[in-house]
């Protein structure tokens, strides 16, 4: 699912793809690689390290993989540590070596609420939470710490989009804000109507539809804000056309893709012209190292680079989550399961981990984190070490959150 559908799942969401036989042959001739010991740590496909989840836990024997007995988990990894959130706790860990680093109880204000998202950025956590009123706030954390240093409002499939140790820019109800994290006060704000948009980061720009009734609603989109996240300086952005092609489903590399039932359209993400349009694809992921979008149509999955040229397509069956410097990230699921790169030039599949019992895929609903978030050399799982099997499903006595160079 997509930005573009009901459910809106952006760029780095589950990719479900046909990809057949280049897959089997090529895994079975791969060593897999072990632990990451004394062994060098930098290896794509290297296991980096395995922590203990806290709570209870059950291993289904299909996608779902380990999963919480309840509530639904997130996750994401940054330079510094990785982060687990469940409930409203929150557990950090170092990203290099897997050691807990410090673990939260967010504050009584959303005690009965949710973890809804967390991300990762330099000096800082970002947990975006919907209490139990159903208001939604973005808490940021000390990356060092866990101590909380503020929160701010937040819309349905906002949060923070940018920050650091000083400021935090949060996509909230009706306007994009730079807050200062020391005052909490708005640094800058750009309006952006009342009804929520869709939004896509590009690097240091982010753009928001205009679009009468937020991104439930079917009319037109008649604009894109552009707005600079260092400054807040914003330029209005208009197709030449009066409207764009269907829904903003992707940017990258001042590019930006609007999907519709005719397929992929792509415009110029500083003058609004044409450039491209492919029909029958949807966007489904973007490849920030090789500047290169993902699509899938009837045939499979297709990289495309932002002139519009294809480089490769893929078809077949098993499934794919996200791709990076040209490398589609896989998993096969249950008891024997292991994740696996596949190259998508040669489509030969180019390195594989050590089992990973029962693995699951984090989904962060914005494709800013999660476990394949696009920015990130490393991808994040929960798996399931040591399971009780005589139960349907397999009670899981031993949960772990693992880390995989990629």
């Amino acid at each position: 699912m997509l930005r573009g559908t009901g459910a809106w799942v952006s760029r780095g969401a589950l990719v479900v793809l046909l990809l057949g036989t280049c897959a089997s042959g090529a895994r079975a001739s791969i060593a897999q690689s072990p632990s990451c010991g004394r062994l060098s740590c930098s290896r794509a496909g290297t296991i980096r390290w395995q922590e203990l989840l806290p709570g209870g836990y059950v291993a289904y024997n299909d996608a779902r993989g380990t999963e919480p007995t309840a509530g639904e988990p997130v996750a994401a990894i940054g330079r510094q540590v990785a982060v687990f959130g469940l409930g409203t706790v929150v557990s950090a860990y170092d990203a290099k070596r897997g050691n807990p680093r410090w673990t939260v109880q967010l504050p009584r204000l959303f005690r009965g609420g949710q973890i809804v998202s967390d991300r990762v950025w330099p000096g800082v956590v970002t947990v975006g939470v919907v209490t139990a009123s159903g208001t939604q706030q973005e808490v940021v954390l000390s990356a060092a710490t866990g101590r909380l240093i503020r929160a701010f409002p937040r819309a349905q499939f906002g949060g923070t989009v940018a920050a650091d140790a000083s400021h935090t820019v949060v996509v909230g109800p009706g306007a994009v804000t730079s807050y200062d994290n020391a005052s909490g006060r708005a640094v800058w704000t750009q309006q952006t109507g009342a009804a929520p948009q869709r939004w896509q980061l590009d690097g240091h720009d982010l753009y928001v539809s205009v679009l009468a009734g937020g991104f439930l609603a079917a009319q037109p989109v008649t604009a894109l804000r552009r707005i600079d996240l260092r400054s807040g300086a914003e330029r209005l952005i208009r197709p030449r056309s009066g409207s764009f092609a269907g829904a903003l489903g992707a940017a990258l590399d001042g590019v930006v893709l609007f999907s519709a039932a005719a397929g992929v359209t792509a415009y110029s993400g500083s003058t609004g012209a044409l450039l491209w349009h492919l029909p029958g694809a949807v966007p489904q992921a973007v490849d920030v190292v090789k500047q290169r979008f993902f699509l899938t149509d009837a045939s499979g999955l297709e990289a495309v680079d932002t002139d519009g040229d294809m480089r490769s397509q893929l078809s077949g069956s098993a499934a794919l989550y996200g791709e990076r410097d040209g490398v589609a990230f896989g998993l096969d699921d249950g008891a024997s399961g292991e994740a696996w790169g596949l190259d998508t030039a040669s489509q030969r599949v180019i390195w594989t981990t050590s089992s990973l019992p029962w693995p699951h895929v984090f989904v962060d609903l914005s494709g800013i984190g999660g476990s394949v978030d696009p920015r990130s050399s490393t991808v994040i799982l929960a798996t399931c070490a040591q399971a009780n099997v005589n139960v349907s499903p397999a009670q899981c006595a031993r949960p772990e959150l693992v880390a995989i160079n990629r």
